[in-house]
């Protein structure tokens, strides 16, 4: 996930792994079954990755819970496509996606876009 640090991406992956919202505490307890990290420095982070954009934070008793603003997949799509809008020659980048992407995938991407396009042929 491009522009996320390491312990960024890693509360995403705990967040959308889980799929609800989770108090600092309980990410906490996730993140330390391989590292070891305090309470502060996960708040921090999380905090970071709500003026991002990534998490929201909704108020629980006397604590907060964080949740992934957007699903992986909408995350994913929204990286693609901000790398896809700074090229100012799209057609070249959209090939040579088509030919790095494994051939089950490139088969499910033509599926779709022939959906999308409703079995149009052409331009």
């Amino acid at each position: 996930m491009a522009n996320l640090g390491s312990l960024e991406r890693a509360i995403m992956n705990v967040l959308w792994d889980a799929g609800r919202a989770m108090r600092v505490r309980e990410l906490l307890e996730r993140l330390n079954e391989e590292r070891d990290l305090a309470y502060t420095t996960v708040q921090t982070v999380a905090e970071r990755l709500v003026k991002k954009g990534l998490l929201v934070r909704t108020p629980s008793r006397n604590a907060f819970r964080y949740a992934a603003a957007r699903s992986r997949a909408e995350h994913v799509t929204h990286l693609m496509l901000e790398a896809l809008a700074v090229s100012t020659e799209r057609l070249p980048v959209l090939t040579r996606f088509a030919q790095s992407v494994e051939e089950e995938d490139a088969l499910a991407l033509l599926d779709e876009l022939t959906r999308r396009t409703g079995r149009r042929g052409g331009r």
